[in-house]
């Protein structure tokens, strides 16, 4: 770790993944995440490093999917149209079993919406949003310092497991300004082809093929029982997740992202009053922390889940909780930010009421 340095979060996000090793980046501009190709427009060239925008979203994609066949380190950065665009290529690169890591600085929809924050493409996230059975490994950082650690986590989750890494914030984290500081840059010169890449037959005696097609049922079926034993493997092994004040916890507060911050305030002021209420912040979205909720509904009185949109994450906390507690929940849409006070008064509804 080196020295603090004040930044805004997009040009956080661009200089942890060059500090990750991130070789090329493919994109198109798109409010509100358009610092992030500014900045590495200037980084990348200077580090002999590939910066491209693309022609559109869908050209934008299907660039990264070139590169990720060869093993590349690479990213795409958009926001919830131009996301929207990309779900073909997502399909495509989740059955060709390649590495790589986008970011989605969501904003206020649906449709073409505005540039606010929203937290309402977690279902697009979290369930896939192309067609077919697949899953990404979706990560959702709360402040800028663990926006810059989990950036070099996404890299390394993406390589591990060769699977799409989505790194889920929204406009207002793209925006504000904290001190972070970087971990060391990864040496890129250790990088080597990995055996799967197509990047020339070499010594190797037959060809790497990589396809996301095949035309009998039998072969795709083989290839889904195949992503399907990965996906049981990232489920057992990467769920991460944040409790905070949550070991005398009798109420907890489910929520991501920036409402996890601002719930960290709520928390703070019921305890100010003698209320016991923690937090519960799902650092992964999928995998879901399903086994620590639901281990925490034989401690808690109710579940009380606010998010930037109508209720999407609380369907996985509902799930979770299988009917043994309650769960409420307050959301506001559009890309309307509630305070602190907004969702304490509303948790307090729930705890009057006597439910």
């Amino acid at each position: 770790m080196g020295e603090k340095i004040l930044m805004k979060g997009a040009e956080v996000i661009a200089e942890a993944a060059i500090r990750a090793g991130c070789m090329a980046f493919f994109g198109y501009p798109i409010t509100p995440q358009n610092e992030v190709p500014e900045y590495f427009s200037r980084k990348m060239p200077k580090l002999e490093r590939v910066f491209l925008q693309a022609g559109s979203e869908v050209a934008a994609i299907n660039m990264v999917y070139g590169a990720a066949c060869t093993g590349t380190r690479v990213i795409t950065t958009s926001s919830s149209p131009g996301i929207s665009l990309m779900q073909e290529g997502f399909s495509y690169i989740a059955n060709s079993d390649v590495p790589c890591v986008v970011v989605n600085a969501m904003r206020g929809g649906p449709g073409l919406g505005d540039i606010a924050p929203a937290q309402a493409d977690y279902f697009q996230a979290v369930k896939g949003g192309g067609h077919g059975d697949y899953h990404s490994i979706v990560i959702a950082p709360h402040t800028l310092q663990e926006e810059a650690d989990l950036m070099f986590d996404a890299f390394d989750l993406a390589d591990k497991y060769r699977i799409m890494v989505v790194v889920l914030v929204d406009g207002l984290m793209g925006q504000m300004m904290e001190p972070v500081e970087f971990k060391e840059w990864v040496d890129v010169k250790k990088f080597k082809a990995p055996d799967w890449a197509t990047v020339g037959q070499r010594d190797r005696g037959k060809k790497n093929i990589i396809t996301s097609l095949e035309i009998l049922p039998e072969g795709l079926e083989k290839m889904n029982f195949h992503l399907q034993e990965k996906y049981k493997k990232i489920e057992k092994n990467e769920v991460r997740f944040e409790e905070y004040k949550m070991d005398d916890a009798e109420y907890a507060i489910t929520a991501f992202g920036t409402v996890a911050r601002i719930a960290k305030t709520v928390v703070s002021m019921a305890r100010d009053e003698g209320i016991n209420l923690g937090l519960i912040r799902p650092i992964t979205l999928w995998p879901f922390p399903t086994k620590l909720i639901g281990k925490r509904a034989e401690q808690v009185k109710f579940f009380f889940d606010s998010e930037l949109n109508a209720g999407q994450m609380l369907e996985d906390v509902k799930l979770a909780v299988n009917g043994r507690k309650p769960v409420y929940f307050y959301g506001k849409l559009g890309g309307v930010v509630p305070s602190a006070e907004d969702i304490y008064k509303e948790f307090k509804k729930h705890m009057e009421g006597g439910r």
